[in-house]
């Protein structure tokens, strides 16, 4: 096969999405031939040895994996992690953890709840995740109190953070009957908040807590909701299940479709999606 860069070998495989498999890169985890690996390295997978983390680069086989879960809050959004009671792969199916390698598409912090994707299809999390995509993420914001039109106003200009300006692309108030149904899908207890919409493309890390914070509004509970076209509503707290292909697709469209809104963001690639297995989803992050 021709030669590809590292960090797209290593998402093929169904390692990491290509972000991170960038960080995997960094953090002097891969090796080609015996050797450290460089970020951008062209390699051959058929020809030469990569390594992450000792153990040799699987080749992808068979037909890819995409499932949603309702994530409770207190569980970390990592694969495993020897410091924390739980992780969100032990509430997938264990034929699901078997049968593939599937990871987190991003993460919610580990005091967040409400919906997150998982695939071992590192290109397709690629187009959810990396920045020049845009793909919305929705969320639902709790606070203590409400929001004043004056930190409204500077929440939409944007807060200045580390990464640069934080922006939201929407923030509205949240409607009693909206809350109802919020609640339906939230594990107790239901403290009485003041919830407001959020609608972010960005995606930066604790992004909105720290936006929230930053105007003087620290967020009690937050609940995503939305990513691209996918809708938290079906799943109750601590659910999980697969994607069906209609939704794996639609999902890979909203990338797409959030390229021709912003002009200068590089259109992404057309996934390949194969059909779906009866027992799995087919792309979902």
């Amino acid at each position: 096969m021709a030669r590809e860069r590292i960090q797209k070998v290593i998402a093929n495989a169904g390692v990491a999405s290509r972000r991170g498999a960038e960080d995997l890169v960094r953090a002097g985890r891969v090796t080609v031939d015996g050797q450290p690996a460089g970020l951008g390295q062209q390699v051959d997978p058929n020809e030469q040895r990569v390594e992450v983390d000792g153990r040799l680069l699987p080749r992808p086989t068979g037909p890819r994996s995409y499932w949603a879960l309702n994530k409770p809050a207190g569980v970390v959004s990592t694969v495993r992690d020897r410091h924390a009671q739980r992780t969100v792969m032990e509430y997938l199916p264990p034929d699901a953890r078997r049968s593939t390698r599937l990871y987190p598409v991003g993460r919610l912090d580990e005091d967040s709840e409400g919906l997150l994707l998982f695939t071992d299809d590192g290109a397709w999390a690629d187009l959810l995740l990396h920045p020049r995509y845009g793909v919305e993420r929705e969320y639902f914001v709790g606070l203590d109190r409400s929001v004043t039109k004056q930190q409204k106003l500077a929440l939409r200009n944007g807060v200045e953070l580390e990464e640069g300006l934080g922006r939201v692309d929407h923030l509205d108030d949240v409607t009693p009957a909206q809350v109802r149904t919020l609640m339906l899908l939230l594990e107790p207890p239901y403290p009485e908040l003041r919830w407001y919409r959020v609608v972010l493309a960005q995606g930066w890390k604790r992004q909105i807590r720290r936006m929230f914070d930053g105007v003087g509004m620290p967020v009690r509970r937050l609940v995503r909701i939305r990513v691209g076209s996918l809708k938290l509503t079906d799943l109750r707290f601590g659910e999980a299940r697969p994607l069906t292909h209609h939704e794996v697709t639609q999902l890979a469209s909203c990338a797409r479709k959030a390229t021709t809104t912003r002009p200068h963001m590089q259109a992404p690639p057309t996934p390949v999606v194969g059909p779906a297995p009866a027992d799995q989803g087919t792309l979902d992050p």
